[in-house]
């Protein structure tokens, strides 16, 4: 076993991968951009060598400046993660010609199954069906379109050299290919460095389902299980499940038996998955009807793989390093049991209700539960870390074990609402919503869930809570009455905040605005009276006592009800998570003049990114949701539409552009030239 290990990338696979290796008694040693210079990896690890600039291309996919910090650190081998150079041959190839270990497959091995097109020529020959499209070399439009009609529409578009989501593009009429294939291409040369696409026909009602296998040097290959990946969003994954809920022993031996075959044929060492296509029942959502298609393999390690090894007590990261170091696989296949169920929820930095936009900026407080049996949490963030778009937004995953699927589902619902994310929005109400759903729990899985279930997922907006108004109105008082100059003593009057007023009663009348309902206006009173504070809402009362807890959180109890509750302070924001619900709330005082565009339906540059189309001239004439430009930002294409009818004034920016958060990218007008509004 080598003595150092790399790990040539950052968030929380370098963390995670970090712990394993210290465990085992090996140095860690990350690598960072200088966006990263203040990461919980590189605090993490037991060394750290800074590799470039903020953009991945100059940094994380550098590989000579990789290289170099490894010679520079003593490193032995190297560990890729996941993402950027996990499945790239030429870095493995690379460290090989450097004597580095690398912590993965062969070069070759990720030559044939990296490259999606060639993967599948692959399978071709060795029977494992298929699902019917194209994966050849002929790549001119026109070409591809016939092969698209051959397949039968709707086709799905998919990058031949990469995976993860990025790229793809579901095309339902001939009219829409050319148009979709533009964007898969751009977008597949951004991610990848390859704009090859492959043809597939999209089923309507699938299950993603993949199996866990591992190779070693001596010629064993096993697999460890399968995981169901059906629940996604923009063709990523949301939640991953391991066993597959519905999966018979016949078609479990099947799918295994084909992801053996299939990682042995190009003689695969360390971690890959083999993914499937499996189809259901038209009538019965998430019924396997017993008809699967190879899709892809993916020669690395899984953001999913946690719950392979909730299940089966297994390190996949210490395998990997064992693997890679020369060692046998530690057990055979009749020895690798699993016991239980486990699922994965991926918390992402996103605005789920805007067709799940990224968020930026500074975390300003996070939560996360913990201490809980069986109950994993796994991060590479932490309170001021910085969520850019220069990377994943992903922010932590939560993964929950039981006895079976009830308890781990049960176990993770409990989980959810105690997220707290305060800077930037999050996914976590989204994930709960999803959770608690009745397809969800009845395991009614497909990957068209969260549109089956859209009603239920995405809710028309509530007015907060009662449990977030007492939070925060308390919350408040506390902050006030700690910026009194004495509020440092503990025993000074000024440090409680409870009203005392000599001789009289006395009230504190708030006004919130709920930034997440357009500022709709919430009134509240705490009334302080005969030693007790109460809260009056619409003139109803209810007694409330407040206790702040060592962790920071408070316990409430209002009325009969207790609850507890994070109060975090942004500038004028305060982000409250009450009893499962989380909103944000600014006192009417603090507020600002509101920018007058603002109400005009214009949109915004939601994030900084790179202009990559420009469908619009000066002069042109829109509708309400024609499609106006697209921004490049997180590796993923964002497009902007028009939000009325009008006409285009002037365009600010040109294709190629880099486009910074807030700016304004264009003007629309009406079409007798009045009703202007920038779009910035």
């Amino acid at each position: 076993m080598f003595h150092t290990l790399l790990i040539a990338n950052r968030g929380e696979i370098a963390c995670r991968v970090i712990r394993s290796a210290q465990r085992m008694g090996l140095r860690a040693v990350a690598v960072y951009s200088e966006a990263d210079q203040d990461a919980l990896h590189v605090k993490l690890a037991d060394a750290a060598v800074c590799i470039g600039p903020a953009r991945a291309a100059e940094s994380y996919l550098d590989i000579e400046a990789i290289l170099a910090a490894a010679r520079q650190t003593g490193s032995q081998a190297i560990h890729p993660g996941y993402g950027f150079l996990s499945e790239n041959e030429n870095f493995a190839a690379a460290c090989e010609a450097a004597g580095i270990a690398f912590v993965g497959p062969s070069a070759r091995a990720i030559a044939a199954m990296g490259d999606k097109a060639a993967a599948k020529a692959l399978m071709e020959k060795a029977d494992v069906p298929l699902v019917p499209g194209y994966h050849g070399d002929n790549q001119e439009p026109d070409f591809l379109l016939a092969r698209a009609r051959d397949a039968g529409f709707p086709v799905l578009l998919k990058p031949a050299a990469g995976g993860g989501g990025k790229g793809m593009r579901v095309v339902r009429a001939a009219g829409e290919f050319k148009t979709a294939l533009a964007g898969a291409k751009r977008e597949a040369a951004s991610s990848f460095g390859d704009d090859r696409i492959l043809i597939e026909r999209f089923l309507e009602r699938s299950r993603h389902i993949e199996v866990q296998v591992f190779g070693d040097t001596q010629g064993t290959v096993v697999h460890l299980f399968e995981r169901d990946c059906s629940v996604q969003r923009r063709y990523q994954k949301v939640f991953e499940e391991a066993p597959a809920p519905g999966l018979g022993a016949a078609q479990r031996e099947a799918m295994t038996r084909a992801a053996v075959n299939a990682a042995s044929a190009i003689g695969y060492t360390g971690a890959g998955t083999v993914e499937f296509i499996a189809e259901t029942s038209a009538d019965r959502p998430g019924e396997l009807t017993g008809k699967f298609y190879f899709m892809e393999m993916n020669t690395r390690l899984q953001v999913e793989h946690p719950v392979t090894e909730m299940i089966t007590g297994i390190d996949l990261v210490e395998w990997q390093l064992r693997v890679a170091a020369g060692e046998p696989l530690p057990l055979a296949q009749e020895d690798i049991r699993r016991s239980g169920h486990a699922i994965e929820a991926r918390l992402y930095a996103e605005r789920a209700e805007r067709e799940f936009m990224p968020s930026t900026g500074r975390i300003a407080a996070l939560a996360l539960p913990a201490g809980e049996a069986g109950l994993r949490v796994d991060t590479g963030v932490e309170t001021g870390s910085e969520i850019t778009a220069w990377y994943d937004p992903m922010i932590a995953k939560l993964i929950a074990h039981g006895k079976d699927r009830a308890e781990a589902l049960a176990r993770l619902a409990r989980a959810l609402p105690d997220v707290f994310v305060a800077g930037v929005h999050s996914n976590a109400a989204f994930l709960g919503r999803i959770a608690t759903s009745a397809a969800f729990r009845e395991a009614a899985l497909d990957t068209t869930l969260i549109e089956r279930e859209r009603a239920a997922i995405f809710p028309a907006p509530a007015s907060p809570g009662i449990e977030v108004l007492a939070a925060a109105a308390w919350a408040t008082l506390r902050d006030e009455a700690r910026a009194h100059p004495e509020a440092h003593d503990p025993h000074s009057p000024w440090n409680i905040p409870d009203g005392w007023r000599m001789n009289q009663d006395a009230a504190h009348e708030f006004l919130f605005l709920d930034k997440d309902a357009e500022d709709a206006p919430c009134t509240l009173q705490l009334v302080f009276a005969g030693g007790e504070t109460l809260l009056v809402v619409d003139g109803a009362r209810a007694p409330l006592s407040v206790t702040e807890l060592p962790d920071g959180s408070l316990s409430l109890r209002l009325g009969a009800r207790s609850f507890k509750a994070r109060v975090a302070r942004e500038g004028r924001i305060l982000h409250v998570l009450a009893a499962g619900a989380s909103r944000r709330l600014t006192l009417k005082d603090d507020l600002e003049a509101v920018d007058a565009v603002a109400g005009s339906g214009s949109l915004a540059a939601q994030l900084p990114g790179k202009l990559v189309a420009v469908m619009v001239a000066a002069g042109d004439k829109v509708s309400r949701g024609d499609p106006l430009l697209v921004i490049e930002a997180m590796k993923m294409e964002h497009t902007l539409s028009a939000p009325r009818d009008g006409r285009i004034a002037e365009v600010y920016f040109r294709t190629g552009d880099a486009v910074a958060e807030g700016a304004q990218l264009l003007r629309l007008e009406d079409e007798q030239g009045g009703g202007k509004a920038d779009f910035g």
